[in-house]
């Protein structure tokens, strides 16, 4: 972690991996304020996927932040930012069902982030890019592949 230095220094970031699609997989998620961990939680399944192990980091980021705190909350996934910026709230109203066919992936992982979500109205949710050298995403990717590893 010494070489990186890059990207925000305060708020929460998190992370999911998994090798195979599916496979064994990881997340992980640290909540870091001017440059210091405060908290970090991360967590394995031995046959999961990669969007699985992003929306339990979220959810793992997501709750280390009291409800009332400004916080910013980094994910390199995409999808989770399109899915609790844009399209949860849609779904929801809907009942849990998408416009288009077929049923909402990791629907449980996905109502449960977007209940935290809105529990937080403070929190913005925002992507950063992964493997760029940002410290605390790296940090986070760190985390969500210590099952790879005997120690983090």
């Amino acid at each position: 972690m010494a070489s990186f230095h890059d990207g925000p220094q305060t708020g929460v970031f998190t992370d999911g991996a998994s090798e195979g699609n599916p496979g064994p997989g990881g997340w992980g998620a640290v909540l870091v304020v001017d440059g210091q961990v405060v908290a970090q939680d991360y967590g394995s399944e031995p046959h999961t996927t990669n969007n699985r192990m992003e929306l339990t980091a979220m959810i793992a980021g997501l709750r280390m932040i009291p409800a009332d705190t400004p916080t910013n909350v980094y994910t390199d996934s995409q999808l989770v930012v399109n899915i609790l910026t844009q399209w949860a709230k849609g779904w929801e109203a809907r009942g849990w069902t998408k416009k288009s066919p077929g049923p909402i992936a990791n629907l449980e992982l996905v109502k449960e982030a977007y209940e935290l979500a809105k529990q937080k109205p403070k929190a913005t949710i925002q992507w950063i890019a992964a493997h760029s050298g940002y410290r605390w995403n790296e940090y986070a990717d760190a985390l969500a592949t210590a099952y790879r590893r005997d120690s983090l």
